[in-house]
């Protein structure tokens, strides 16, 4: 069965955002000699929804089996392919929105305080 890979969903600005991002991170899953099992497939799925950007390790000397499991886990999960290097795959899935959650805290700045010192203020004592 053929598979795609979900590649064009992606703006070149997100594209390029996203592979900053996944620059310094590690490969949280590597798929062996026994390829994608079920197993494999639930923790990509774990790692996808706890951490949306991951790199995933491939062993395996062929190309073409590669862009099989690429292709599988692009479709099965719904993941979008941010990068392939060698042998290492960079994948992104945003988390669900989820229902009646409360908005995300925004961050207010400081104020500040009114009243400056002065330079010499420490001389009218």
């Amino acid at each position: 069965m053929p598979y795609t890979i979900r590649m064009n969903e992606l703006t070149p600005t997100q594209r390029r955002t996203l592979k900053a991002a996944a620059h310094h991170l590690e490969p949280v899953v590597i798929i062996g000699d026994a390829g994608l099992t079920p197993a494999v497939l639930t923790e990509i799925d774990v790692h996808l929804k706890s951490h949306e950007l991951i790199k995933i390790r491939v062993h395996g000397d062929e190309r073409a089996s590669r862009l099989t499991i690429l292709g599988e886990i692009s479709t099965t999960l719904d993941a979008t392919l941010v990068q392939h290097i060698g042998k290492v795959l960079v994948m992104h899935r945003p988390k669900p929105a989820e229902t009646g959650a409360k908005p995300a805290p925004t961050h207010k700045p400081k104020a500040r305080n009114k009243q400056r010192r002065t330079k010499r203020s420490f001389q009218g004592r």
